[in-house]
Formats: C-alpha cells, sequence, structure tokens
C-alpha cells in the first residue's frame, strides 16, 4: 500500500490527466477514475443473488462481499481505474438480418474475433506499468471481466457512463458496443464526476428481449437470458426456452441493437476484434458440420471457444431445431443423431423432433 509520505509529493491532478493521455495512446476510448464506495450497488446483487437470478452462476456468490468492496479483493485499493475500449466490428453483416434469416448463425457482435480477455489485459497491463514507472512506490491490479468486479458500477463511478435498463452500461457518444477494464490502485487519485442516466421512458431493450429476461428495469433474470444459456450453462437448456433463442448460438445482442444510444456507436480500430473466419454471415449447417479438431482451429484465441465443441453443438442444435426445415438443416442434423455426447443428442433429437411436428 502507497504510503502517505510517498504520495505527497505527486501532483495527482496531473497524474490523473496522464494517465487518460496513455489510455488513448493505448487504444482506449476512454479513461475514468471513482472511489470504491459501492454499498448501494451490494444491496441490489445481494437481493439479486437472493431471488436466483444468478443461475448456476455460484461465483457469483461465492466470493460474498469482495464483489462490492474493492479494497477486500485488494487490500489498500482506493481507487478504481477503468478504461473502455470499443469492439463493434467494421464491416460485419447487419446484425438484424442475420437474425432475420433463419439459416444463420446469430454469434454476439463481441465474440465475431480474437478473445478480448487477453486484448484488454496486455494494453491494461502496459497502462498500469506507466503508472507505476511514473507514481513509484504504489500497488496496482489489472482486471478484465476476470475476478469478482462490479464493473459497469465502477464505471459508472468513474464517469464513463450510466447503467442501461438492460444493466450494460451506455454512454451518449458510443452507445454499449465496448468492453470494459479495470486497474485497482492505492494511488488517491482525483475521482470523476459520474453522468446522469439518459434512458428516460425508453424501454426499447425491455421489450425486444426474446425470453424476456429483463424483468424490470435493471433487473436482469440470468436464467432466461440467451447469454447465461448459451455460454454460462453447461447442462441442457430448458426446452420452454429453446423455440425463443432463434438462431442465437453463442450470446445474444437484441437489447444492444434495439438500443437508441448505439446509432452513435463506433467501429473498432482494433484489428483483433475484426470478423475472422466469416462468422458473421455463416450458417447453422456449416458450423454445425465443425468436428473438433476443426473447432480447436478456428476458434481458438476466441471467446467462443472456452464454451468447448460439445456446447458449441449444443447451442446449434436448437438454432437448426428453429430454422426453416431444409434438406440441409435436416441432414446436418441426421448426421449427429448419434453424437456420443448424450448432451448434444438430447437437444439433435429436440431439433429432428421439431421439424417432423412442424406443419
Amino acid at each position: 500500500m502507497i504510503s502517505p509520505d510517498s504520495s505527497a509529493g505527486l501532483d495527482l491532478n496531473r497524474l490523473a490527466a496522464r494517465i487518460k493521455g496513455w489510455g488513448a495512446e493505448l487504444g482506449f476510448q476512454a479513461v475514468g477514475i471513482g472511489d470504491t464506495a459501492l454499498g448501494d450497488a451490494e444491496t441490489g446483487l445481494a437481493q439479486w443473488l437472493a431471488e436466483g437470478f444468478h443461475g448456476d452462476m455460484d461465483y457469483m456468490a461465492k466470493h460474498g462481499t469482495k464483489r462490492a468492496r474493492p479494497a477486500e479483493l485488494v487490500p489498500g485499493t482506493c481507487r478504481v481505474i477503468t478504461a473502455r475500449m470499443n469492439y463493434q466490428p467494421p464491416a460485419a453483416r447487419d446484425g438484424w438480418s442475420v437474425l432475420a434469416d433463419g439459416s444463420k448463425a446469430y454469434l454476439s457482435r463481441y465474440a465475431l474475433g480474437r478473445d478480448y480477455h487477453k486484448v484488454l489485459r496486455q494494453r491494461l497491463q502496459r497502462l498500469a506499468d506507466k503508472i507505476g514507472g511514473e507514481a513509484g512506490a504504489c500497488n496496482y491490479r489489472v482486471f478484465t471481466d476476470s475476478a469478482p468486479v462490479m464493473e459497469v458500477e465502477l464505471a459508472q463511478k468513474a464517469g464513463l457512463g450510466w447503467r442501461g435498463k438492460h444493466t450494460l452500461l451506455l454512454t451518449r457518444d458510443a452507445g454499449s458496443w465496448f468492453f470494459l477494464g479495470e486497474i485497482y490502485t492505492d494511488l488517491p487519485l482525483p475521482v470523476d464526476t459520474p453522468l446522469q442516466s439518459h434512458c428516460g421512458s425508453c424501454a426499447a431493450c425491455i421489450d425486444v428481449c426474446p425470453t424476456q429476461a429483463i424483468v424490470a428495469p435493471y433487473r436482469l433474470d440470468a436464467r432466461r437470458c440467451i447469454s447465461y444459456l448459451t455460454i454460462e450453462l453447461h447442462g441442457s437448456i430448458p426446452v420452454e426456452l429453446r423455440p425463443l433463442i432463434g438462431n442465437r448460438v453463442y450470446g445474444c445482442d437484441d437489447c444492444q441493437l434495439a438500443c437508441p444510444w448505439n446509432k452513435f456507436a463506433q467501429a473498432t480500430a482494433e484489428a483483433d476484434f475484426h470478423v475472422r473466419h466469416g462468422l458473421d454471415d455463416a450458417t447453422l449447417a456449416e458450423l454445425f458440420a465443425w468436428n473438433e479438431q476443426e473447432f480447436h482451429a478456428k476458434l481458438a484465441g476466441s471467446a467462443i471457444h472456452r464454451i468447448g465443441h460439445e456446447r458449441w453443438l449444443r447451442n446449434i442444435a436448437v438454432g437448426l431445431g428453429n430454422a426453416p426445415a431444409t434438406p440441409q438443416v435436416l441432414a446436418a442434423l441426421q448426421a449427429r443423431a448419434t453424437h456420443p455426447s448424450a448432451l448434444v443428442r438430447e437437444h439433435v433429437v429436440w431439433a429432428l423432433t421439431e421439424h417432423s411436428e412442424a406443419p
């Protein structure tokens, strides 16, 4: 922990300005600084957990108060530096048009390129190293969706935006198509001013949600959220929710696609976030045909790779069950009907049954 004497010789206002400048040089679109008082957020988190909205994500409760108390996670923390980086890939096929084509596979826009964890962590570490080089004896730790961190709450406190009714961070100049990362530090830097909410009476994100997972403004039941069902859930997808998933096979962006503020979103300049392997416009049948070796070869270094080939096939089987019953779709499903995985077989059988019962 930094001592009062060691920070007394620093021009903290100048250092804060330099941090934001370094952040811009490293490719971040905004950097802000906030304190660590998250009492209201802690109360909300406890209520959310008590209602079971976290589903099977036991890690959400496992760390107790650490998520809402940065100094318990990293002793000595008194400030959190939050940075955001755009990820909307340029030249990707329009999201609504992919969703409207039942033969196509929709993958969340953030996952069309390389894994954001590595990209952001490396940039944040470089920023932290610059801070350490300037400040000397200070402690810091970098996080990128990798620990019990309330990143949206911290980003709000750092003046980077406000929490939208879909629970994501929103900004007037960039919408919500960006990643967030944090640096916990014991440097008593000046804090930025939080922004007011600009959602008003708009409920576009709530109305558009395919599974009605946004049960109230700012309240998400993850157990119904397609991102949870296709990424976090390890077992069978609830039968009653499968038809509502449509062709969304990895994540869901409907609430972002519908948000009026995203008309101001900017395409990313980061080559790592550009579309790879045509994933913005691939058919369900062609992705379902990938064997495990192809899956690993093509998706290594991607956020998608973390769910593994089995859940990849599970998700696509649901998409195929909701797709038009073309010869290609039926042949793809029949080819996996005897797959070694019981999880995959279950979802393939469901999909084939959906087609056999279709009018």
